[in-house]
């Protein structure tokens, strides 16, 4: 809770409405057409529509109710990455600009560095509306109140122009409120009691910022057949210190036979943690076994879960105590991996692919690679071992892309391991190496505002000087089997000792080295364009799309 005098909320919060440069008026002018209009050329669009034959009317009604809850984080989310929603909408009149706006959440392009596409608004703030467009990183580091810091708090100016942290359950108290209310109402209709009990104690959580309990919570549902994932979850908002969390919300249904298929991996964790090419004192900590891994599609995506760029998979909760005693949940989000599958991974290998190798590149590889990476969120090491804090609060605004691209190549590790020990059946390892491959030019497109893009960028630098793949002259790209896993080992070196010493300087200098857009990539990338290949995919969604 807020530690500072009791302050009049409303005045602090006006001190954020927006992230416009102060003075400048938000009678902004429309944008270009042609460059919009290029730019939502990028997305292709998808049907959230999975089968729901299967459900009860109980269960139907559930994932109703949990849609209308999850609405609410769009409001939060809208306030946490820009300000005054309907102050820029009432300034652009092209319908064009205005639907860009809404993927992105306000007026800059989060799949082209942030750049501004509405002329007037200046530079997206690192801290987007999370803070005073003015504070700088040192201010807020140096100041006494830790809720400053805190993942569930704004931070504003009060009438001296100190700064003071707000809580989010009374920033967004109308939200939460509202929240709160549909999750307990959707606790009174299932029949799923570990739900029910989930429900209540989120819906406590949302109006108090305490979201432990609901976590411990979350892990212990087993049995669920609907799913949602709803509050301030991941930090990616926050490039200033990485420190706030924004609100989003999932509505999931889970496919019980391919979960069944996942289940036994969990198990396989600490053996896997001690195959880590790192010293021992790197791998110390026993990840938590009462993990699991199951397979979802995607009803409704809402607050930054349905910003820019989708996510296919889910490793949650993020508290770093939760993960220590229980473990994470990884959810594969199976509808949108398949999308992203089909209208990007695809074209792009057979743009980037040498011919002899494009057969490598298929979905069950895509699936694996990607489940692997979640798993690996649950590897490495969570808190320093100099004293300097959790990994997170360490490197700061590095510490989400460092993370990714930790999780990109353990779970690749992982696969090397298990196809070594014989887990994997009779898939062919090398088809998740090539589909590895591909992925990195499907994910360096989100841009270096994106943790994954930039995880990306860094692995197609430090790969290609390595040798993992190289270019023919026809400027088509093969993996060199032995090299990759070269690569792959010394990556995963570096990432795990910079985490485990809370090197943010050497994450900086790391960055800068290998965070280059050099012209190999940057032809690749031109001819995607000129093949307009998607980017990302964009959800129709809600009850009409499903028919409730």
């Amino acid at each position: 809770m807020n530690k500072n005098p009791r302050i009049a909320l409303a005045a602090i919060l006006l001190a954020g409405v927006s992230c416009a440069p102060a003075g400048q008026s938000q009678q902004v002018p429309e944008a270009e057409e042609s460059h919009v209009q290029q730019r939502l050329g990028i997305y292709t669009e998808v049907d959230l529509a999975p089968d729901l034959s299967a459900l009860s009317e109980s269960q139907r009604e559930v994932v109703a109710i949990l849609m209308d809850a999850a609405t609410a984080t769009n409001d939060i989310y809208w306030q946490q990455a820009y300000g005054d929603k309907d102050a820029l909408f009432d300034a652009v009149e092209d319908d064009d600009a205005r639907r860009l706006i809404e993927i992105n959440f306000g007026p800059w392009d989060r799949l082209d560095a942030n750049a501004a596409f509405v002329d007037g608004v200046g530079e997206k703030p690192l801290g987007a509306n999370l803070y005073p467009a003015d504070a700088t990183r040192e201010e807020i580091q140096a100041a006494a109140d830790a809720e400053l810091r805190s993942l569930y708090t704004l931070v504003r100016r009060d009438d001296d122009g100190e700064l003071v942290a707000v809580p989010y359950h009374e920033a967004f108290a109308e939200q939460a409120e509202f929240m709160a209310g549909r999750l307990r109402a959707a606790a009174e209709v299932s029949e799923t009691e570990s739900l029910k009990h989930y429900l209540n104690l989120r819906a406590e959580a949302l109006l108090s910022d305490d979201y432990r309990a609901s976590d411990l919570a979350w892990m212990d549902m087993k049995d669920n057949t609907v799913e949602i994932i709803i509050g301030p979850i991941e930090t990616y908002e926050d490039q200033l210190l990485g420190a706030k969390a924004s609100h989003e919300a999932l509505v999931l249904i889970k496919d019980q036979e391919w979960s069944a298929r996942l289940a036994r991996y969990a198990a396989l964790l600490p053996s896997l943690q001690e195959t880590l090419p790192v010293p021992d004192e790197y791998k110390a900590e026993e990840p938590g076994t009462d993990a699991e891994l199951n397979a979802y599609d995607l009803v409704f995506a809402a607050g930054s879960a349905n910003e820019a760029s989708k996510s296919i998979a889910v490793n949650l909760p993020n508290d770093e105590q939760v993960q220590l005693e229980k473990g994470t949940r990884r959810l594969q989000i199976k509808n949108a991996m398949r999308a992203k599958f089909d209208a990007i991974l695809a074209p792009i290998a057979e743009e980037l692919i040498a011919p002899e190798q494009r057969a490598h590149v298929t979905f069950d590889a895509f699936f694996a690679n990607t489940m692997f990476h979640e798993v690996a969120h649950g590897l490495g090491i969570k808190n320093t071992l100099n004293e300097r804090g959790t990994v997170r609060s360490a490197l700061q605004e590095h510490a989400s892309w460092v993370e990714e691209g930790k999780a990109d190549i353990l779970g690749l590790h992982m696969l090397t391991e298990l196809h070594a020990a014989g887990e994997l059946g009779e898939a062919e390892l090398m088809d998740n190496y090539v589909t590895f491959v591909a992925s990195i030019f499907r994910s360096v497109r989100f841009g270096t505002t994106s943790a994954h893009g930039r995880a990306n960028l860094v692995r197609f630098s430090y790969f290609m000087e390595q040798g993992a793949f190289q270019k023919d002259a026809a400027g088509l790209y093969s993996v060199n089997f032995d090299a990759m896993q070269a690569a792959m080992r010394g990556l995963a070196e570096r990432l795990l000792t910079m985490q485990g010493d809370g090197d943010r300087d050497g994450v900086q200098a790391f960055w800068d080295q290998w965070g280059v857009v050099g012209p190999d990539l940057q032809g690749a990338l031109d001819r995607l364009s000129d093949r307009d290949i998607p980017v990302d995919i964009v959800y129709r969604q809600g009850p009409d799309v499903l028919g409730l």
